[in-house]
């Protein structure tokens, strides 16, 4: 079923929309607008959007549209905090994607996807147990997967990495979607990241975070 959005009534609390190049998943380095929803029903311990747990300014979707509209690209990203953890946000997708934009949305897992568009490429970060928030992990929502989404594990250590590693083998064996597997900023080295995936023939892709290598950890970018 559609959510079809009431243009008078639908309205989002933003906290940034700007335009960057994409750093993470297979949309690295294209343009994109990044439209960064407020609030998040997670407190990762190594979260890097902390400043995007409270507070934002409520806009209407068409308020969203006008400052989607003046960059030069057709893609955009909806991202958080937490962007399914507000209602409006499904209106939002819907109506990105009835304007032609190629749409993604990144989201922690936590919260089912099977209500969002079918045109939006879901990137689900599944969260391990360096988190602190594992237990919240919405398991069905592998089954609801499909060839145009994505998962990506954030890994702080190796207990992490032994972790992601299980969830693969045993829930995503017949998965055929590409399957990501990042290190914590500061946190986890990716050349020793990369050398446990290689000793065990992992079926995954490592993934650096390509905005943070050419801007650090700079907000907006």
């Amino acid at each position: 079923m559609r959510n079809e959005p009431d243009s008078g009534l639908a309205a989002l609390k933003i906290s940034e929309i700007f335009f960057s190049l994409q750093g993470e998943a297979s949309r690295a380095g294209l343009p994109t607008v990044f439209i960064r929803l407020a609030g998040c029903p997670l407190h990762c311990h190594w979260c890097d959007t902390g400043y995007a747990l409270t507070g934002g300014t409520r806009m209407t979707l068409a308020e969203i549209m006008v400052a989607v509209r003046i960059h030069p690209t057709r893609h955009v990203c909806v991202t958080g905090g937490e962007p399914l953890a507000q209602k409006d946000c499904l209106a939002l997708l819907a109506m990105l994607s009835d304007a032609n934009y190629e749409v993604c949305l990144e989201t922690s897992g936590a919260l089912p996807i099977h209500a969002v568009d079918a045109r939006v490429s879901r990137i689900v970060d599944l969260k391990p147990p360096s988190s602190g928030e594992a237990e919240k992990n919405h398991w069905d929502n592998l089954f609801q997967l499909n060839a145009r989404d994505e998962l990506k594990f954030v890994i702080a250590d190796r207990g992490d990495y032994e972790w992601a590693s299980a969830v693969v083998k045993e829930k995503l064996a017949s998965a055929e979607i590409p399957i990501w597997l990042s290190p914590a900023h500061n946190r986890q080295d990716a050349r020793e990241l990369a050398e446990w995936i290689l000793a065990d023939g992992l079926p995954v892709r490592l993934q650096m975070q390509l905005h943070k290598a050419l801007w650090g950890n700079m907000r907006g970018r």
